[in-house]
């Protein structure tokens, strides 16, 4: 392939030189990275082969462009591997992924940028440094050191191996994910099997039969058709049916088993661990997170356990009697808990899901998670059509800053598809940096997998998922604010138990009274939210708080049993599973049904030995919000403070500092505790 016929290896000519999708085929990825990565070799083996004095410039500088033009390109490819794949795709990035793990770890293991890493950082008072500068000097310095630097070259090579290795069977895992929640298909032809699910997930499903070209009706695993069947259904065995469907995703002994794969990325990632010198994977990762220590971890997630397990068992008490008021004479399932569940909080309550759909118009929605940033930090969102796509249904806007300065593209990508990652997330397709005063705003893009419109009814959202368009839209903003001078130090590259925080603060808003009555209006009368609905879901915030509070904890305490692991594992994946997680379990294990096969956090992403962080964030986020309630949900100078102090700055400082220059103190959990309810009565 010749270089000019690669879009990938020429300067975008697209409005801020945003992706040409339109002209990119699988194809162009690998020769493309290939050239990036000899290119960047070249100029740094220029630098090192340098006698001129060792400076932050001539080896900093020159590190940040070469792996920032490199990375680039994989994200637009691993990020298309996760929105709009493709056996094509997929294949592609099974072989580049390998590629960029060697790049980067070849980077950290190099002898002769190590030597100059370290002469900088030994005599970093030599030169007027930066905070920033000293920021990214240090953690290139204490990342390469504990990535193995000072290792023997046979030690080394082997490392190299090892992370190689790894990257490759993260990507089966999610992979296998996929294809096993495409796999599964529930058809239903009887028209009383549908009974008690809502008039839209109906059409939905009538939908997709159509789609397939057959007659009746057809539910997925996806979460559109999955979540309200669960939850709506009276079928008890077609209930049943999905649940175990969706939970046995890479434990069915076929082809997509992921059971040798987690075997083969444990035990990996512990080898990786020991040859640097650590006790276990977890002590590896901790390093380089608020937390610190995997003592540290611990201590917090056993604290709030004791906090969240009586709670907890008190709800599965109550709601068991309830199932048992209401016909169930059988033990109360997995299953059935989602069914019973709503029904126990219409009765406790005077509402249910279904009541609130019709005020949560995905259109209205983003509007209002637009006019709250706004409201909040002056900025604002200019549709646009003229920027191009991965796929029709991705919709992209310009970002514009208070004063009218183009602060960043938006690509908004919201519905529900075969070849996309089930789920919700935030990346960017280009990151902002300014280095040597070249400013280049970020390309931020958020997807989530909302149930598509239909010829009836306009998508409408539940609760949980307009948290979730909040949620995105919090690491979208940390991303669009983003104003650091180098790459690997802007937006969202911040420690992994941080990153949650401006994700998670956005979700409070949700139930607050003045914008919900704003945004929240019947797609059919346009009528705001009445104020006694909003009431009603105000005091239900807390219902089973314990529970998931509880499940959340299980899946970190899971994630820690995994990467603290001191000897290979050989064992049953299951069986581990079980005995990690039985003495917090709320249900007994259900056969065939595993977590740990098809927990892509983990295993297929970025929060091994870390998934705690949405626990940790949530104490960062509570105490957060609180200043905006103590001060104004609206107020636009604590916003600023928040913005400018915290967002905006990325990783250019330890997360500890950023949140106490906002704060002024460290975080307390007591607003989560009592925000969960969860301070007086089950301490």
């Amino acid at each position: 392939m010749k270089f000019n016929q690669n879009p990938l290896l020429s300067v975008f000519d697209t409005p801020d030189q945003t992706v040409p999708f339109d002209r990119i085929v699988p194809e162009h990825y690998e020769p493309a990275i290939k050239t990036k990565i000899k290119k960047a070799k070249k100029t740094l083996n220029q630098y090192f082969g340098s006698k001129s004095e060792i400076t932050f410039k001539n080896t900093m500088v020159p590190l940040e462009h070469c792996y920032d033009e490199v990375s680039q390109i994989g994200h637009i490819l691993f990020n298309l591997n996760s929105a709009s794949t493709s056996t094509e795709i997929q294949k592609v990035t099974l072989r580049v992924s390998p590629l960029l793990s060697r790049f980067q770890s070849k980077l950290l293991l190099n002898r002769k940028l190590f030597k100059r890493v370290e002469y900088l950082y030994t005599n970093k008072n030599n030169e007027l440094l930066s905070d920033e500068e000293l920021r990214l000097l240090t953690l290139n310095y204490q990342g390469m050191l504990r990535n193995g630097a000072k290792l023997s070259f046979f030690k080394k090579r082997t490392l190299v191996r090892l992370q190689m290795k790894l990257s490759e069977l993260t990507l089966r895992f999610n992979d296998q994910v996929l294809d096993e929640t495409n796999s599964f298909e529930l058809h239903i032809d009887d028209e009383k099997s549908l009974a008690g699910l809502p008039p839209d997930v109906v059409e939905n499903a009538k939908n997709n039969a159509l789609h397939k070209k057959c007659g009746g009706w057809l539910f997925s695993l996806r979460y559109p058709d999955y979540s309200p069947f669960m939850k709506y259904a009276n079928n008890r065995q077609l209930r049943e049916k999905m649940y175990r469907a969706y939970m046995s995703r890479g434990n069915r002994n076929n082809a997509a088993d992921n059971k040798k794969i987690i075997q083969k990325i444990v035990n990996l990632r512990l080898q990786q661990a020991k040859l640097l010198s650590f006790d276990h994977f977890a002590a590896l990762t901790l390093e380089e997170r608020m937390a610190n220590k995997y003592q540290t971890v611990n201590k917090f997630l056993n604290d709030l356990l004791a906090a969240s397990l009586p709670k907890a068992k008190h709800e599965i008490e109550q709601l068991k009697e309830f199932a048992r008021e209401q016909g169930l004479n059988d033990d109360l399932k997995p299953w059935d808990f989602s069914f019973y569940s709503e029904q126990l909080k219409a009765k406790e309550f005077g509402f249910d899901e279904e009541m609130l759909k019709p005020y949560f118009q995905l259109e209205n929605m983003l509007i209002g998670v637009f006019d709250l940033a706004t409201q909040l930090y002056g900025i604002m969102f200019k549709r646009v059509n003229h920027i191009p796509i991965y796929h029709p249904n991705v919709e992209t806007f310009e970002v514009f800053d208070f004063n009218g300065s183009y602060l960043a593209i938006l690509y908004v990508d919201l519905f529900s598809r075969e070849n996309k990652q089930s789920g919700a997330w935030m990346t960017e397709y280009r990151v902002q940096s300014q280095i040597e005063g070249k400013e280049r705003r970020p390309h931020v893009s958020i997807c989530c997998n909302f149930q598509k419109p239909g010829k009836e009814h306009p998508t409408l959202l539940t609760f949980n998922e307009v948290n979730t368009l909040l949620h995105e839209f919090g690491h979208a903003l940390h991303g669009i604010f983003a104003n650091t001078v180098y790459p690997s130090l802007s937006g969202t590259n911040v420690f992994r138990d941080f990153v949650e925080l401006p994700s998670q603060i956005m979700e409070n808003w949700l139930l607050e009274k003045e914008w919900l009555k704003k945004y929240a209006l019947h797609y059919q009368s346009n009528k705001s939210i009445p104020d006694d609905l909003i009431e009603k879901l105000i005091q239900a915030r807390n219902f089973q708080t314990g529970y998931l509070s509880v499940r959340q904890l299980s899946f970190s305490l899971l994630d820690m049993a995994w990467h603290t692991l001191k000897k290979q594992f050989l064992g049953d994946v299951v069986d581990f599973e079980i005995e990690n997680i039985a003495p917090i379990s709320l249900f007994p294990p259900v056969d065939g049904c595993s977590v740990s096969t098809s927990f892509g956090h983990i295993f297929g992403g970025g929060y091994a030995a870390g998934y705690y962080s949405y626990k940790w964030a949530e104490v960062l986020d509570a105490d957060a919000f609180s200043v905006f309630k103590d001060e104004g949900i609206f107020n636009r100078s604590i916003a600023n403070r928040f913005r400018y102090e915290l967002l905006a700055k990325g990783g250019t400082l330890d997360p500890n500092q950023l949140y106490f220059n906002f704060k002024g103190k460290a975080p307390s959990i007591d607003a989560l505790l009592e925000r969960s309810g969860m301070r007086e009565d089950y301490l």
